[in-house]
This record gives structure tokens, sequence and C-alpha cells, in this order.
């Protein structure tokens, strides 16, 4: 095969990796997912970043962590300084494409929380920013009829086709799109109007849009025009396909709100599991048994078994969904005559706690129903399924998709290629370092969160900023991180040299680009 592949990279917004039938989930159904999986390898140890939206996003294309990219939380903005893989494929030649959710840049105008602004506000920032435009992804941009003239190349993309936000509500190209189409367009977005429901899990909304004017619907039609439009171009193409769900708020349209029921779901791993909760964990359970709410619609929480179930069911409405819109692109690519040149890439932003301790969304505690997540790599060289069990990172894709096409990475990528587990190799890891950085104060914590995690096939080591505690978990013997061995005095021994380890890892993240102008 003489000419580079095509690329179509399918990624959703907070989904645990148990949460595909091809990783084993009990209930739901995902044939779709799963026939990519059946003609590819399977990822089984693979984690992000950073377990937050647009950290995780910004090491995806730029192959670097939150640390040295700068995006270190939700509401902070990649620079268009950045290098990414992205640009250079398109530098290379490729027809690159980002179709749904993006969120490099900040996609709301809500101000930090947790934080006094009058601390910071009369003092300059470390960064002088330039005067690039940073506002793309935000609401006021959309607001106007027509299409708003996104300008690009964005990040390397040189099509963009933006959803911003979440829900039945999404923002963007899309909301205008929507607006278009719908004569009652407010009417379908009041909550008054949800269509009747005996759901009560907070923010469980039975939306009266129908499903083919829900985001995942647009995004799909949108996908298919677009790789309709690359049949007969002599380059190849990268096409990015995001989805918004299956994040919260819990509401999938049509059929697919009582596609499942909450009785189709267990709690397997409620609070009473775990031998000794830390800090944050009993933090958390105080605020659930005294009503105390969140702090914001992302913030993580505890709920009821009940509640917990309802969002599993919703949940699984909302990937139902997904399901069904992969399966229409991926037949689109076959009639299309390009799936026999086109890598096919299925992965998540981020997990969700989903009924962990009776947890759900995300936050600080970096379980692993938030740091790990599906990848799943189906390559034309090779559609024979496979699963590995290598460690393995969001930081390592964009050196993995550079290496499939014979590109090297530019100069302070952090990643490694992982075609050698493509072929087989056991080990390309020994082990994954997990940043979350806070955006404010919540989940009990005097200041922003600030958290370290590093993940070996037999250990999670993590530590939190200003804190006499911290967390280990031997994984090997312990999967689901029921018992806190921080405190083991027979553990000791391990904890320093996991602790060694990490410490390596924190001494990497100093910029190895640009390479000095001269030697001293």
């Amino acid at each position: 095969m003489t000419k580079r592949p095509n690329f179509l990279y399918f990624i959703t917004d907070q989904q645990r990796a148990d949460w595909l039938g091809c990783y084993g989930h009990p209930v739901l159904k995902t044939p779709n997912i799963d026939a990519i999986a059946a003609q590819g390898t399977r990822f089984d140890n693979f984690h992000t970043a950073s377990p937050v939206c647009m950290p995780n996003r910004a090491s995806l294309l730029t192959g670097r962590y939150p640390s040295l990219h700068g995006l270190r939380y939700n509401g902070c903005r990649l620079p268009l300084s950045a290098n990414t893989f992205v640009s250079q494929l398109a530098e290379a030649g490729y027809n690159t494409s980002a179709i749904g959710k993006s969120h490099l840049q900040p996609f709301t105008d809500m101000p930090p929380i947790g934080v006094n602004a009058d601390e910071v506000a009369d003092r300059p920032d470390a960064w002088r920013w330039d005067d690039g435009n940073y506002g793309q992804e935000e609401p006021g941009r959309y607001t106007a009829d027509g299409r708003y003239d996104f300008k690009t190349p964005y990040y390397g993309y040189n099509h963009v086709d933006m959803v911003t936000s979440h829900g039945d509500k999404c923002g963007g190209h899309y909301q205008q799109w929507f607006r278009e189409r719908a004569d009652d367009w407010e009417a379908l977005h009041d909550p008054a109007n949800q269509l009747p429901h005996d759901y009560t899990c907070p923010q469980a909304n039975r939306t009266p849009i129908p499903e083919d004017l829900y985001p995942t619907a647009y995004i799909r039609d949108r996908a298919i025009a677009h790789l309709d439009s690359c049949v007969g171009d002599d380059a190849p193409f990268f096409t990015f396909v995001s989805f918004p769900d299956p994040h919260h708020p819990f509401n999938p349209p049509g059929k697919y709100w009582d596609m499942y029921a909450p009785d189709d779901f267990d709690v397997s791993l409620p609070f009473d599991a775990h031998q000794n909760p830390t800090i944050p964990m009993k933090w958390l359970h105080a605020n659930w048994q005294g009503a105390g709410g969140q702090t914001t619609p992302q913030t993580a929480m505890m709920l009821d078994d009940q509640h917990i179930k309802e969002a599993m069911a919703l949940t699984a409405g909302m990937m139902a969904f997904v399901d069904d819109a992969v399966g229409d692109i991926m037949a689109a690519l076959t009639r299309n005559g390009q799936l026999d040149n086109t890598v096919i890439c299925y992965n998540s932003d981020h997990g969700d706690y989903l009924g962990d301790y009776n947890m759900l969304l995300k936050g600080a505690l970096p379980f692993r129903s938030i740091t790990r997540v599906p990848f799943i790599w189906s390559d034309p060289e090779n559609r024979k399924a496979a699963t590995s069990d290598a460690l393995a990172s969001t930081i390592d894709i964009a050196a993995t998709v550079l290496d499939r096409v014979g590109l090297k990475p530019f100069n302070g990528n952090q990643g490694k290629s992982l075609k050698p587990a493509l072929e087989g190799a056991a080990t390309v890891r020994d082990d994954v370092l997990i940043e979350y950085n806070d955006g404010g104060r919540r989940l009990g914590f005097e200041e922003p969160a600030r958290v370290r995690a590093l993940v070996s096939p037999d250990w999670r080591y993590t530590i939190y900023k200003d804190q006499d505690w911290g967390e280990l978990y031997d994984l090997a013997n312990d999967p689901q991180e029921t018992h806190n061995l921080w405190d083991s005095a027979d553990h000791f021994a391990i904890r320093a040299q996991l602790a060694e380890r990490m410490n390596q890892h924190l001494m990497a993240q100093m910029d190895e680009s640009p390479l000095a102008d001269r030697l001293a």
C-alpha cells in the first residue's frame, strides 16, 4: 500500500472503558463499536493524561502533559502557537477536519469557581498572551443567524464543524443549524416542556428534541457529508469525529430514553465497599447525607443506588445513539470505498465514576473509573482482532499516528509510539503519569486540588499537594481499589519506590523545545 492511510478518529466525552460491549459490559449493547474492535487492537490498560475534558484533549493533540502545554484545567486555553500532530499531518498534505466537540478553548462565559478574582485581578499573569483568536468556541460567536465563519487552520484542522457544550442544548455550528430547522427551537429548549417521566436523578431531562435534531445526529450527518466530499481527493484525510455524549445531563432523545431501564443495572461497588475512604470521599458522603448539593453541575457527587441506576440507564441510552451513529458513519466509509485505506480509532477523553462508591461524574479522586478509557486501533494493514495489556496514555496517540504515516513528532513531544504494542509487544511503558488540576476549591479541599498519580501494572500511587495523606492501591490483588495501603507499614518500601519513580516523571515535565540556539 503506497498511499498514506486515512484516519477516522471517533471520540466520546466522559465514557469509562468498561462501558462498551467489547470491554465486557454485561448490559450495554454496542455492536458497531464492537465491530471495530473485532477488526483491530483493543487496549485494556489505556489511561488519560488528565481525567478532565480540556487538558486531556490538548494532550491528545500535542502529545504533552498539561504541565507543558498549558491547558491545565477546564476554562484555560491551548495557545495557538502550540504545535499539534494534526498540524504536522496538514503540513504533510492531509485533509484535516474536526466535526463535533473540540474544547480546546473555553465554550462558556461562566467565571472560575471557588476563586476570589479580586485576589489576582491586580496582578499580571506570568504569560503575556498573544493577540490570537481565542474565542472561537464561545457562545457569543453563534448567536446570529446563518453560520459563523470559523477561522482555520484551528490547531491544525483545516475544516471545523463546531459543537460546544453538552446534552440537548449544545452550541456552536450545531446551535445555528438547529435554529434554522426547528421553528419552535426555543420551546424545545425550555425545561418546562420536557416530556413526562418518573426519573428523579439530578440532571435527568426527557428532551422533546427529536432524534434527527439531536447533536449526535448532527455530528453523524456532518461526518458522513464530509467523508463523501473526500471521495476522489488525492489527499489522505484525518477526520476527528467527536460526540459530546454520554456526558451529563442525562437526556437521550426519542427511543433512546427508555431503551434501558434502571432495574437493568446494579451498583456493584457501593460506598461501603471501600475499606478506608479518603478525606474527600468522606466529605462527599457527608455532603450527600446532609443534602449539600453540587458546587457546579460538573462537580462530582454521591447519590443513592436508585439515582445511580437511573443515571446508568440514561447513559446507556446516550451510548446506544452514539453506537448507531458510529455504525452509520462506518457504513458510509464502506460505501465510498474508503475503508480499505483508513485507520479507525475509538477513544474517550476521560471516564465517569458512574456509581463506583456511589459517586457520579468526575473529580480529584483518580480512580480507574475516570482515568481508564477505551482505545481501539483498527488498521487496514491488519484487521485481525487483538487485545493489548500494555500500559498506554493519551500522550501516546500523537506519536502513534505520526509513526504510522512515517513522520517524526516535533521536539518536546512526550509520547511513545504504540506501534510495538500493535505488533504484539507486551510492554511500551513501565508506568504512566496522570495529572489533575482543579480550577477552583471543592470536594472539601481548602485550595484547588493538585493531584499526581502514577499507574503501573500492579500499583496506583497518588499524591495530593499540601496533604499529609495519599493513596496506594495494589491493583494486582485489589483491582477495584477498595483498600488504601498508604498508611500500611508493610508497604512503605513500595511507596518509596513509587515516589522515586514519580519524581522521575515530574523531573521530565520540563519543556525540551525549542532546542538551544547555541551550546554554552
